[in-house]
């Protein structure tokens, strides 16, 4: 009688995995060069000069042409291009025009306020959204489901820019509720040390409870009217993952077994659909970090939007090239994670032995 051996080998698993992760990682690189590609190409004919924004409309021919030989926008634009990623490849992404300081240095200023307002949002926004996702699934057909599928199309269609000045002009102008423009009152700008950039976190770890309060007024309207619009693709989403997992077989076992509703829905479907749901919230907040220009221009918020928009209307492509750079690279890190947290949640991800 003869026995069958386990084909399982230990090494072959990860070693596929390892090439898959290779092989992504290979199409995202190759997808950003041509994002940098196209940037660069359309921020060489756009019709601002960006040479002009340096020596000034009043500046003679002699200085205008040797702040451009500076530049290199005097070379061949493939030459412009090799130039630029030769230095990129040295972690140099060349310095600004509107500051004049390295843009490394501009985003890591800039950076931490659109993070500390994304990541607000992006909480408010998973908190309410898959309850009410759930929710809405739940009672499919009934006035709560047409209820929430209201508020997501409202949400996710309204412009964000006509959410922020409305706020702005109900809950500061009319009623004195939030804060207005920055992310602090005047009175205790610059008063808290920048050591981690989060002005929450900083104000928090210097014991400023007057800071702290003032800067909880300020970004509690901008991050809800962000969280408003992240809330409404959740909760359209959760339902529609839900509502996959409530027509399977084993839902209507567990119910067959005498389980609570609520644990019907949380403990079988909603188990089942939360692996989905990691992508989506990993996009959005993706989609926040890089989306939020238009909130961040109402309320006058410095961050990294703001810089992103100034920078194009000064056609400083140094600091353009290095934020398309950057929002690149957040979107290539938060679906390699996404993809990591499939294989942590969803056993069938995983290799399996034979």
């Amino acid at each position: 009688m003869s026995t069958t051996r386990s084909s399982w080998q230990p090494g072959l698993p990860s070693l596929a995995t390892g090439l898959a992760l290779l092989r992504r990682l290979g199409s995202v690189l190759v997808t950003l060069l041509g994002l940098l590609a196209l940037t660069f190409a359309i921020g060489r004919v756009m019709p601002v000069d960006p040479v002009l924004s340096i020596v000034g409309p009043d500046a003679d021919r002699s200085t205008y042409e040797q702040v451009r030989a500076q530049l290199g926008l005097d070379r061949p634009l493939s030459e412009q291009f090799t130039r630029y990623l030769s230095e990129l490849s040295q972690g140099d992404l060349g310095r600004a025009v509107l500051s004049g300081h390295p843009v490394t240095e501009d985003i890591a200023r800039v950076f931490p306020a659109t993070v500390e307002l994304a990541t607000l949002s992006i909480v408010i926004g998973t908190a309410l959204g898959v309850p009410l996702g759930v929710w809405a699934a739940a009672r499919r057909g009934r006035w709560a489901d047409h209820l929430v599928r209201l508020i997501s199309l409202i949400g996710h269609s309204t412009p964000v820019f006509w959410f922020a000045m409305m706020g702005l002009l109900v809950f500061y102008a009319w009623l004195g509720w939030a804060g207005g423009s920055g992310r602090v009152d005047l009175t205790y700008d610059g008063l808290v040390a920048s050591r981690t950039g989060f002005l929450l976190v900083d104000a928090t770890l210097a014991g400023e409870w007057a800071v702290l309060g003032s800067a909880v007024r300020h970004i509690t309207l901008p991050a809800t009217i962000l969280a408003l619009h992240a809330m409404a693709y959740i909760a359209r989403m959760t339902r529609s993952f839900m509502l996959a997992q409530l027509g399977q077989e084993y839902i209507l076992t567990a119910r067959v077994k005498g389980l609570s509703e609520s644990a019907v829905l949380w403990r079988h479907a909603f188990r089942n659909c939360r692996v989905q749901l990691l992508t989506i919230v990993a996009l959005t907040y993706g989609g926040l970090l890089e989306g939020a220009v238009l909130v961040e221009t109402v309320f006058a918020w410095p961050g990294f939007g703001q810089y992103l928009t100034s920078s194009l209307m000064l056609g400083d492509m140094n600091a353009v090239m290095g934020s398309v750079l950057l929002v690149g690279l957040l979107f290539i890190g938060l679906n390699l994670l996404s993809d990591l947290l499939y294989q942590v949640f969803d056993p069938r991800t995983r290799a399996t032995r034979h």
